[in-house]
């Protein structure tokens, strides 16, 4: 199982990123999915996560309508499409995915059983 994220990098306040991140070793038909992150000096929270099994989404009360998740079935990959991007944005983030359920909402609350490789996004003027 690997989940490979991109496309970090360093942003203005108010812009826009958008993440990515190819499964492999596993298919995006039931898995529950998402991203997580970690700013310097802070636990690692969640961020938006997603069923697989019926595109069902849970999103933190700080990036709600402002985040969206999403998936491309035939590409393997899941997208965090950032908008209007704040200063306490900046953190590592991570893909993870729970293998053995779909609800996004658990994986939220309770985390994953695998973890990808993080990237940076960067907020500031």
């Amino acid at each position: 199982v690997q989940l490979q994220a991109s496309g970090g990098g360093l942003v203005q306040p108010g812009g826009s990123l958008r993440l990515s991140c190819v499964a492999s070793g596993f298919t995006l038909n039931f898995p529950a999915i998402g991203w997580f992150r970690q700013a310097p000096g802070k636990e690692r929270e969640g961020v938006s996560c997603l069923s697989s099994l019926n595109d069902i989404t849970y999103d933190s009360d700080s990036v709600k309508g402002r985040f969206t998740i999403s998936r491309d079935a035939a590409a393997n990959t899941v997208y965090l499409q950032m908008n209007d991007l704040r200063v306490d944005d900046t953190a590592v983030y991570y893909c993870a995915a729970h293998l053995t359920h779909s609800s996004s909402y658990a994986l939220y609350q309770n985390g994953p059983t695998d973890w990808g490789r993080g990237t940076l996004v960067t907020v500031s003027s």
